[in-house]
């Protein structure tokens, strides 16, 4: 998932269960306060509908307020059951491979009224009470493939048989021959093009979410993620949104498992700055927030907040996209020098200083068929970074003043953290091969657009920041799902053949990801996505990845926060 963060928070607050003890005083026990966790988002969440996701602000909103098939532990990484029961996988009479989900009959849907207060279960159109069921993970799924939908996150569906090609537009394929089918109220099967066993965790996912076809599909569908609109089934309900402001969700009381709910309200923030976020934590207005880059050293030797303070690995990758196919980055020889000429230990040491670690290719330790950390790919060496660029001009018969006419630009979205980022590269490049380059920024829902492979050209960054956080732990969400040219998001417009990269050509990088996909054999397909690494980023340099996260954050002593591995 892609992440917004002050480096500081990273760009994944996964939503984890939080559990918060809280002393109240005697005199204030009859006033039965709702136990509240004060919690910055960043930014604006995009959305709040699970079809339209593809952000960790967002899906702080959607994983909290619907339920999937299936959810991940956040300390063991096992995929466990939610509304799925129970699973099992076997083959239709093609061979191809299936995984049939069986639900629980219990999870209500369920509207609530920030006027009243109250949360009450939907009911039919015969006054039946609505429950989750089969068709609506049908409808879910198959929403979020059609096109007129507009997912950008569709892709991650395209295991499931005939996805991509109802998704891509393909002539003669409707939603009716998704690989998706009710076999009954209570029971969803999934046929999928190639045998995976990393399935349920997809399933986990909220592209895949079950969704409220009578709401979206009526008068009111344009607005329906409102609150006091919007219909879930999740633990949690919204009771306000106010855009730009704030976000508060409340404790859904109608919960199958509400007595084990304990946060009973959820006030979310938006504040960009991580020096005002951290000076509210500090006024006590928050329970948990990133440390700036500025603070580190003093939060480190501060005795109160020391104690306060973790720092831990997480499962993502702060990277500096190229955008492939917009001069000078159209050339490798440009992307290799610009890559090389990071100085990422300094970067870590001077300025970061949370234990980040160097990355030189894309899946950090922990995700299966991740290289081993500094083994491949492209490493800092300005020597050879300068001869790269000076090829370049060279055969360009341009000179270095020619070059930085072009107006390079390195966009980043609004945050203290990628700024301080962006000045030290952007001083790294000025000092190793004399290239001026113009740093840019954006509000995180614009610059999503702004970065999308689909932005006429003239209005995309030359160079721009992105982070990605594991959705499950397995390669296939990683360079497949990231970086592939015709199955994955490919904002890097790697091997695109027109302006807005509609049409896209496949290379070998390309091929070695669907080949891992399709394989079955755990040591084939770790070889697999080793090579796709290197190609990516040594051979292609087509990105430069830059280090893998730690998460940074302080928290009060009253708020008990899980980590994930």
């Amino acid at each position: 998932v892609e992440g917004e963060v002050q480096e500081v928070v990273k760009e994944v607050v996964v939503v984890e269960t939080v559990e918060v003890e809280v002393e109240v005083p005697a005199e204030a026990e009859e006033m039965e306060q709702p136990v509240t966790l004060h919690y910055n988002l960043s930014t604006e969440p995009p959305t709040a509908d699970p079809s339209l996701t593809t952000d960790t602000t967002s899906v702080l909103v959607t994983g909290n307020t619907f339920v999937a098939l299936t959810r991940i532990d956040q300390i063991t990484n096992e995929v466990l059951p939610y509304l799925a029961t129970e699973w099992e996988v076997g083959e239709d009479a093609d061979g191809n491979q299936t995984w049939t989900f069986y639900l629980r009959d219990d999870i209500p849907w369920v509207n609530y009224n920030p006027l009243t207060g109250e949360t009450t279960q939907e009911v039919d159109d015969d006054g039946n009470p609505r429950f989750v069921n089969a068709n609506d993970v049908v409808y879910g799924v198959k929403r979020t493939l059609d096109p007129a939908t507009g997912s950008t996150y569709a892709y991650v569906l395209y295991i499931i048989k005939n996805a991509a090609a109802v998704n891509g537009g393909e002539e003669g394929v409707t939603l009716d021959d998704v690989g998706i089918v009710a076999l009954d109220d209570w029971t969803v099967q999934f046929t999928l093009e190639n045998p995976a066993g990393y399935f349920p965790s997809i399933a986990s996912m909220w592209v895949a979410y079950p969704m409220p076809q009578w709401l979206i599909e009526s008068e009111n569908g344009d607005k329906w993620t409102e609150a006091g609109l919007i219909v879930t089934n999740g633990p949690y309900v919204m009771d306000t949104w106010i855009h730009g402001g704030e976000m508060v969700l409340v404790k859904n009381p109608l919960w199958v498992d509400a007595d084990n709910v304990q946060i009973e309200r959820v006030e979310y923030v938006m504040i960009t700055e991580a020096s005002t976020e951290f000076a509210m934590y500090e006024n006590n207005e928050l329970d948990t927030a990133g440390v700036p880059l500025p603070e580190m050293d003093r939060v480190k030797a501060d005795p109160v907040l020391s104690e306060e303070f973790y720092q831990a690995p997480v499962a993502c990758t702060y990277y500096y996209g190229f955008t492939n196919n917009k001069a000078p980055f159209d050339d490798v020889r440009v992307r290799t020098a610009f890559s090389e000429a990071i100085d990422r230990q300094s970067l870590i040491d001077n300025v970061l200083k949370g234990g980040q670690l160097v990355a030189s290719s894309f899946a950090p330790p922990g995700i299966f068929g991740a290289p081993e950390p500094g083994t491949v790919g492209i490493f800092y060496d300005p020597e050879d970074a300068q001869a790269q660029l000076q090829a370049y001009l060279d055969e360009n018969g341009m000179t270095l003043e020619d070059f930085n006419a072009m107006d390079i630009v390195l966009m980043h979205n609004t945050s203290e953290g990628h700024a301080s980022i962006a000045a030290a590269i952007q001083q790294m490049w000025a000092d190793n091969l004399g290239v001026q380059v113009r740093v840019e920024n954006q509000e995180w829902a614009v610059y999503l657009t702004t970065v999308d492979k689909t932005t006429p050209l003239e209005d995309a960054p030359h160079v721009w920041r992105m982070g990605w956080c594991a959705d499950y732990a397995d390669q296939n969400n990683w360079v497949h799902e990231v970086f592939n040219a015709q199955a994955g998001a490919n904002r890097l417009r790697r091997n695109c053949t027109d302006a807005t990269c509609t049409d896209q050509t496949a290379t070998e990088f390309d091929e070695l990801t669907v080949a891992a996909q399709a394989s079955q054999d755990p040591a084939e397909r770790a070889a697999l996505y080793e090579q796709a690494e290197i190609i990516l980023a040594k051979d292609e340099a087509a990105y430069a990845p830059i280090y893998h996260y730690t998460t940074v954050q302080v928290t009060k002593p009253w708020l008990t926060r899980q980590y994930p591995t």
